[in-house]
């Protein structure tokens, strides 16, 4: 059966950078925005751009994701010829784990099941980055531009640059040179770990890869700089909405608290761009009578008694009698117990915070992790 292009996220990265939040949980699996995950948004992004069949390369700690990723019908991928398939590494004699071996292996090994499909084009994913993009118009310009390989990149500022592989680019967007988190960067272009390639020429160069001992087996160290030196015709194309890399406590804290912003730039509530997820059954959102909010993102199934200020309550959480949330964010079934206290930070799902306690606080250079139960007065 052939498609034209066909998705694959990488959906296997430790998160370490998360600490406790992905310690018995896949990093694309961390729950986001009141009652996401943050996998939802490139399953969701494939979906609305028309892409029918997607893999999801799984690793560490994957057994929630695995079984989440697997119902299709929740991003409308479960019809005859479309789906969502979980891609765990397969056994090898000579690994004492089983596991990728970096981005590229992990598309080595699923060569098969991409020739399954015998696609034109192939999508690369990150699987754990919070975006809305339409991919097909990106595919449109990799057409226009005849590449072999197209990668779309944001703008950062310039003194953040060398945080991020860089692309150096002529006038009319084709890439010159590639630079892995430069010193000195050159320009402000920086890798979104997404990309088009034309699946034959990839193909190729995936399978020389595998046989190179001296490979990191990567897009970004080996895969690219081949291409380049091959000659080939490598692209940029340049994404302008919203994007957020959630690699740690404070950036998820930030894309979390980017939703109080009546104007911001990701709009969950757009319907010309829904973002689909797990329908969980909850009763309705209860806000008690003595309870006090001033700017609040609150979630279904939320039941809040207390004060709220500027702060994001996931499904089922509960701020009591008494209690005080300031600029925080409350993950799912997460209970802020009577006359406690929490302060710039992040609450782990289904954690409590004992009656009087007080976490966090507003002079804090970082977000506060709370991933265990607080305990307050008895």
């Amino acid at each position: 059966m052939q498609s034209e292009m066909l998705a694959m996220i990488l959906a296997g990265g430790r998160g370490s950078r998360l600490k406790d939040l992905t310690s018995k949980v896949a990093k694309p699996a961390v729950s986001f925005g009141g009652k996401y995950r943050i996998v939802d948004f490139p399953l969701s992004n494939c979906a609305n751009s028309g892409i029918d069949v997607v893999g999801v390369l799984t690793q560490y700690e994957s057994v929630l994701l695995n079984s989440y990723v697997a119902y299709s019908g929740r991003w409308g991928l479960d019809t005859k010829d479309s789906g969502v398939f979980v891609l765990p590494p397969m056994e090898r004699a000579d690994a004492a784990l089983d596991v990728y071996r970096g981005t590229a292996d992990a598309i080595s090994q699923n060569i098969g099941f991409v020739d399954n499909y015998d696609p034109e084009y192939l999508l690369i994913l990150s699987g754990d980055h919070i975006y809305k993009m339409n991919y097909d118009k990106m595919l449109q310009y990799h057409k226009e531009k005849g590449a072999d390989a197209t990668i779309a990149v944001i703008g950062v500022p310039m003194k953040e640059a060398s945080r991020f592989g860089i692309m150096n680019t002529g006038e009319d967007g084709q890439i010159v040179e590639f630079e892995e988190k430069p010193e000195h960067p050159k320009s402000n272009l920086a890798s979104m770990g997404i990309y088009i390639f034309n699946w034959k020429l990839l193909r190729r160069i995936l399978v020389a890869d595998m046989k190179n001992p001296d490979s990191s087996h990567d897009f970004g160290k080996d895969v690219i700089p081949e291409l380049l030196r091959e000659g080939k015709k490598l692209y940029a194309w340049q994404f302008k909405g919203y994007w957020k890399d959630v690699g740690t406590i404070d950036s998820l804290w930030e894309a979390n608290m980017d939703l109080l912003d009546p104007g911001n730039a990701l709009n969950l509530d757009d319907h010309a761009w829904k973002i689909y997820t797990e329908d969980v059954t909850a009763l309705p959102q209860y806000i008690g009578p003595n309870a006090h909010i001033d700017v609040a993102y609150i979630t279904q199934g939320c039941r809040v008694e207390g004060d709220v200020t500027k702060s994001v309550l996931f499904t089922n959480s509960q701020v009591c009698p008494g209690a005080k949330v300031i600029d925080s964010v409350i993950m799912p079934g997460a209970v802020v117990e009577e006359g406690a206290v929490v302060t710039r930070a992040l609450v782990a799902p289904n954690v409590h915070i004992g009656k009087n306690a007080v976490v966090g606080s507003k002079d804090s250079a970082e977000i506060t992790l709370v991933a265990k139960r607080v305990k307050g007065d008895e």
